[in-house]
């Protein structure tokens, strides 16, 4: 039996323990990890050129590995999928990680229900105030949270994993945000999916 081929994962730092768990619990070792920084989400414009830099570098090191980015849309308007097609290299399907760790297809399926839910995954709900009560501005101007988030009813926590003190968490920050609270486990979703095909 041959052994798989060199691939080199190319992803955003905010899937970086979700990646290097599925890496280790299938024991898949030709993947190696390489991560951008999760604040990248934060100006999404800046995502394709970031991609194009990393798999360069990749492509000089490694020029035999094959290049798979961990990256779905995330707010590109379709300039990464551009970017990854002219460079000849795979991405993850589906609009944003929201969708991918729900499952793409289950997620469009319930968008028209869910139209008024704000999401959070495991890293963004270890991560909230980094990347949303303070990148918000909520911190200095917390009236700024029923103006940003007014439209909004409810708080729906895509969890990868079971761990309560992410639940407390996710939960203090929907009473923050003043929304409902739901919890969905997701697990790896789609990722795992993804993944499991380069395996």
């Amino acid at each position: 039996m041959t052994a798989p081929a060199p691939l080199r994962l190319l992803a955003c730092g905010a899937l970086a323990r979700e990646v290097l768990a599925l890496i280790a619990a299938n024991g898949w070792s030709h993947m190696a990890l390489r991560c951008l920084p999760a604040d990248l989400h934060l100006r999404p414009e800046r995502i394709p050129a970031a991609v194009a830099r990393a798999v360069a570098e990749i492509r000089a090191e490694t020029p035999a590995a094959q290049i798979f980015v961990l990256y779905a849309d995330c707010g590109t308007g379709g300039q990464l999928q551009r970017t990854c097609a002219e460079l000849g290299v795979e991405m993850l399907d589906g609009p944003h990680c929201y969708a991918f760790f729900d499952g793409n297809a289950a997620f469009a399926d319930r968008a028209e229900g869910e139209f008024d839910a704000f999401y959070l995954t495991d890293f963004l709900t270890r991560h909230f105030d980094a990347f949303v009560w303070r990148a918000m501005g909520l911190d200095r101007h917390p009236e700024l949270r029923d103006m940003m988030f007014g439209h909004y009813r409810r708080l729906i926590y895509l969890a990868q994993t079971e761990d309560p003190a992410l639940d407390r968490q996710a939960e203090a920050a929907a009473q923050r945000l003043g929304l409902a609270y739901e919890r969905r486990f997701t697990g790896y979703g789609d990722l795992a999916a993804a993944l499991a095909a380069k395996g």
